[in-house]
């Protein structure tokens, strides 16, 4: 960097560096880079839970101890017909979320110590093509090649985590939090100024929303589209808001990987998540909180509520040090990945056509499930085999 000669030297005691304090610093840098924040693996495992035996452990739970409450939860761990919110509803936006906040601990830290961005670059497309074709094969998995769903879980994360690393590589916070801001309000401009035949502009019901009328359009094979008939839930034009999900994650991801205090931190995530909860709330009554359409209000609604899971499980783990109770979720947070492509391969639904369905055995059922699926990762886990994301 050049300087102008004008400026006066600085005084050579000013700029003195006690070696102590020069160690001390490095040190702090080297625990910096080094530590890995055990509350993401166990935040990420926490969300994979539920979609690998832990909905159908907690509701055959409750149906057998206290069966007055069972609705509730199976009202919980579904998603409501159309527009609303439960807690089943938080679990992807999550995942996609929790996709985002790797990126600081991975590519942006690679950007600030100076790497080719073209390096990047190739990192980033690869991991996208990786995650699409196992998208792919996911869905393929009956094996019909006349029936090929081109949506998905993995492709949405694929497409959203590939946008905002690019966006994360090349540009600061401030420019990142606009980003978001940017996509979610062209998104909701999008779906209520562009008409659908017969049905006009600013129609968010099932039948009449552009998002649907575009997946209808360019969408093969609508038997296999999920989870609503006239269109997919991880369809094309939705997929532009997910970009601001896993946006919201690297936000959080680069606070986290900041120097400045954990309870700063928390803070931070505290106030970030009751703030995206405000608005998405707000913006419910002229667009409404919606996961089928992945929404402008439903990102900002199931983003306050990951900052939230995220600033409770940091400062519970990572800060108080109360870590031995998440090893359960930390196991499966290690291998996230691979259980959700393996997740179908596990069951014991068998016990219930030989042994007739009960309460006490659908309960049965479930804790084979989800402690077969744990002990397979756990073997994985301690042979530190890892299918990263």
């Amino acid at each position: 960097m050049n300087m102008s000669a004008s400026i006066a030297a600085p005084n050579h005691k000013d700029c003195e560096i006690h070696p102590g304090q020069a160690q001390e610093r490095a040190n702090r840098q080297r625990v910096f880079q080094s530590t890995r924040l055990s509350s993401i693996d166990a935040l990420r495992g926490f969300d994979m839970f539920w979609i690998t035996g832990g909905t159908d452990l907690v509701i055959s739970f409750f149906a057998l101890v206290s069966p007055a409450i069972a609705p509730f939860f199976r009202m919980q761990f579904s998603h409501p017909a159309w527009s609303g919110f439960t807690f089943y509803d938080l679990i992807f936006p999550l995942f996609v979320f929790m996709s985002g906040l790797s990126i600081p601990f991975s590519i942006t830290k690679r950007v600030e110590r100076g790497e080719d961005k073209k390096k990047l670059y190739k990192h980033v497309a690869i991991r996208t093509l990786v995650f699409f074709l196992l998208g792919l094969a996911y869905n393929g998995a009956d094996f019909d090649p006349f029936a090929f769903r081109i949506a998905g879980v993995l492709q949405r994360i694929a497409i959203a985590s590939c946008v905002a690393a690019i966006i994360a590589i090349n540009t600061k916070a401030r420019t990142q939090l606009f980003s978001i801001i940017g996509i979610l309000l062209v998104y909701w401009a999008i779906m209520a100024l562009v008409p659908v035949p017969y049905f006009g502009a600013g129609n968010y019901t099932q039948y009449g929303n552009l998002a649907g009328y575009v997946d209808r359009l360019l969408l093969p094979y609508p038997e296999k589209w999920c989870c609503y008939e006239f269109g997919d839930s991880e369809g094309i034009l939705s997929t532009l808001p997910a970009v601001a999900s896993a946006m919201l994650g690297t936000l959080a991801g680069q606070k986290l990987q900041s120097e400045v205090k954990p309870l700063d931190k928390v803070l931070w995530l505290t106030f970030s998540g009751t703030l995206c909860l405000s608005i998405g709330f707000a913006w419910n009554f002229v667009f409404p909180i919606n996961k089928y359409m992945w929404t402008s209000s439903f990102v900002l609604f199931a983003g306050g509520w990951s900052m939230w899971l995220l600033a409770v499980f940091y400062w519970i783990i990572d800060v108080r040090g109360f870590v031995k109770w998440s090893f359960f979720f930390k196991v499966i947070g290690s291998n996230s990945i691979l259980i959700y492509l393996l997740g179908g391969l596990v069951g014991f639904d068998f016990l219930e056509d030989l042994l007739g369905a009960s309460s006490g055995l659908d309960l049965l059922v479930a804790c084979l499930d989800v402690s077969a699926r744990w002990l397979f990762l756990y073997l994985l886990y301690r042979k530190k085999w890892f299918v990263k994301f």
